[in-house]
């Protein structure tokens, strides 16, 4: 296995990918699947002969670089590529479970409280890459412009805690927005599952949101009537006004088709209210423009995602114990980060190698850590390493 060479000859992903000019979730991708990389057929014969400079026997070699007697010397992209192998749902249900440092977890890395548990108090404990900062750039301008737009990301992405903190940032910067979140609570697609929410639930909560002591008119009519004469009051005054709601991958389709008339309330030509769907990735398919119901909202909806840490990695756990005034080195050894990368990739049953999934994100790397220094600590070893990591 490439991963037993690599530690085996002291050589980390990182220089590793260096050396034959490979991205981070390229090298992960290689490692943990043996998924090379589709475009780059000369990648195997790289990092073949890059191995053999650094010591590594030809012997070894062959167990992963299998090689065809008419061309020894030539490693094809179909030998390099070992079948695909199914990706364990009941692994990845795992590695969102949560869970919490144990007492000796705590006392072994010298921490009074968990780095990963109501860790983001303020906006400055907030990790930030160039996709966050994206994302962040996008919250606003849609509740400044009132723009319409789609926030995608996978359990765990931190979808709800951009929202948080543009609602911070809007107190902290002083900007005249007010944001409208219905409740979503037991939120379903269907009312057999839990509940829908529904557009009359929709206006209520914007009536309640602007004018806290109004009580929403009985008739759709007059209470759409309501919300049109509390948005034209607040542009008055200066204030924008953004709709969101979360959890929207649980939208009935009806509410969906509802939501373009809401977008549709206007002062003349000025648009009234943006409107910020939050949802997990199942909100993308959603809005398929294949989707004809709904189609009149994906051609005005835009979508933005939050993409995995992949190479942030470093930054985001540097960024994390930082936040605990101490250092990422204080717990992790050098090649954690690698492993943490290779063991967050999943690979769809039957899936080929482009279609390979990272699940690096936030919550989910806080989870597999979490259960990674629980490791390290009931076994005495000092960091947790990527020989922990993949036992986890």
């Amino acid at each position: 296995m490439l991963q037993t060479i690599l530690t085996a000859n002291h050589i980390s992903q990182g220089a590793l990918g260096k050396a034959v000019a490979l991205s981070k979730s390229a090298v992960s991708r290689i490692v943990a699947h043996g998924e090379w990389p589709r475009r780059d057929a000369g990648a195997p014969k790289r990092v073949a002969d890059y191995l053999l400079s650094q010591g590594v026997s030809q012997d070894a070699l062959e167990i992963i670089f299998p090689v065809q007697e008419k061309a020894p010397d030539v490693v094809t992209h179909a030998e390099a590529v070992p079948e695909a192998t199914t990706t364990a749902t009941q692994e990845e249900t795992m590695l969102l479970r949560y869970e919490t440092l144990t007492q000796q977890a705590l006392q072994h890395f010298g921490l009074v409280r968990s780095p990963f548990v109501d860790d983001v108090r303020t906006r400055a404990d907030v990790f930030s890459n160039k996709n966050m900062r994206y994302v962040r750039a996008v919250l606003l301008d849609a509740a400044q412009n009132q723009g319409f737009i789609g926030l995608v990301g996978e359990s765990g992405a931190g979808k709800s805690t951009l929202v948080d903190e543009l609602e911070e940032r809007i107190t902290d910067e002083g900007h005249q927005i007010i944001i409208v979140r219905p409740s979503v609570l037991a939120m379903e697609e269907n009312d057999e599952k839990g509940r829908t929410l529904k557009s009359g639930q929709i206006a209520e909560a914007i009536i309640r949101t602007l004018d806290p002591s109004a009580s929403p008119k009985r008739s759709p009519e007059a209470r759409d009537r309501q919300v049109h004469a509390l948005l034209k009051s607040s542009r008055t005054a200066g204030y924008s006004v953004l709709l969101v709601i979360e959890e929207a991958h649980c939208l009935p389709i009806a509410t969906l088709k509802h939501l373009k008339r809401f977008r549709e309330i206007k002062q003349g030509l000025a648009r009234l209210m943006g409107v910020c769907l939050v949802g997990q990735t199942e909100l993308r398919a959603r809005l398929s423009e294949q989707k004809a119901e709904v189609r009149e909202v994906v051609q005005r909806c835009e979508l933005v995602e939050l993409e995995p840490l992949d190479n942030d990695l470093e930054a985001y756990l540097i960024h994390k114990f930082k936040r605990m005034d101490m250092t990422s080195d204080d717990v992790l050894a050098a090649d954690a980060f690698d492993a943490i990368r290779a063991r967050l990739i999943r690979m769809p049953r039957g899936g080929k190698p482009s279609d390979a999934i990272s699940l690096c994100y936030p919550q989910v790397v806080n989870n597999l850590l979490t259960r990674a220094m629980n490791a390290a600590a009931m076994n005495g070893w000092p960091k947790v390493d990527a020989q922990v990591i993949g036992g986890c």
